[in-house]
């Protein structure tokens, strides 16, 4: 299985990529879709919705499943909805498995059937690293679209798709998310006597760890055995540190609050 991800300014740009990826013969369970708000009207036709009070589907999504199914119109139409209460986002309307599993938070997903569900489908896990990235997506008001393609052939059309109807990649959204962080972290670093030009991409490297949802927050003492699980003794060098630690900051002053 290969996964691809991308993010749509325009609700009908994604639903006119769901029916393309169903062309392509990818079935319900490998599409998943969110969207940003909690009402369900949002879609062509009202779709019965399951509310989670923590973070991720739990068991809860595979109870909207059975409830669900086939409930939406258009090219929703067998995408089951929950609604999700994401820390720093808000309500998200989440269609299909994989679009609750996505930003689906540690244990609320770990134990819940569904997880192993997607796990023996997939055999991979979620692009959980760029989470972040689809999550200030969603605060911008924009919709992520998310699903797993047989094989490489499938997964190029899949991606022609994609690019067909206006799709931004990962590589795009992190360029776009790192612009106007840039100067101000130019400024920062500076400060410290150290030379931002030469170590911008390993500064920029640790600002992006401490965005995964595995280490935000976390001091880079506590986490620095896990990081050496992800990167090498060279790329954990001074200048990621500090990138890490302002990368942390980062999210925690950002929690909640809205970037336009």
């Amino acid at each position: 299985m290969e996964g691809i991800t991308g993010v749509f300014k325009s609700r009908e740009d994604a639903d006119r990529t769901i029916q393309g990826l169903k062309d392509l013969g990818i079935p319900d369970k490998r599409i998943g879709l969110l969207v940003p708000g909690s009402n369900p009207r949002q879609i062509e036709r009202a779709v019965p919705t399951i509310d989670t009070e923590e973070p991720g589907m739990g068991k809860a999504m595979g109870a909207a499943v059975g409830g669900a199914m086939g409930a939406a119109g258009g090219a929703t139409v067998g995408l089951a909805a929950a609604t999700l209460a994401v820390p720093g986002v808000g309500p998200v309307l989440a269609f299909g498995l994989l679009g609750a599993a996505l930003l689906g938070a540690g244990g609320a997903v770990a134990g819940a059937k569904v997880g192993e569900t997607l796990e023996e489908e997939l055999g991979e896990g979620l692009p959980r690293e760029d989470v972040y990235l689809y999550e200030d997506a969603l605060r911008r008001g924009h919709t992520v679209l998310i699903t797993y393609a047989e094989d490489g052939a499938q997964a190029s059309a899949a991606r022609e798709v994609f690019d067909r109807n206006g799709a931004e990649d990962e590589e795009t959204l992190r360029e776009n998310w790192w612009q106007p962080i840039r100067d101000r972290e130019r400024e920062s670093y500076a400060a410290t006597g150290r030379n931002f030009d030469n170590d911008e991409s390993s500064y920029r490297r640790g600002f992006h760890a401490a965005q995964h949802p595995e280490r935000r927050g976390k001091v880079y003492t506590e986490i620095e055995p896990h990081l050496r699980d992800s990167y090498s003794a060279d790329e954990l060098d001074t200048a990621f540190q500090h990138g890490y630690e302002r990368g942390r900051a980062f999210y925690v002053s950002s929690m909640g609050i809205r970037r336009d």
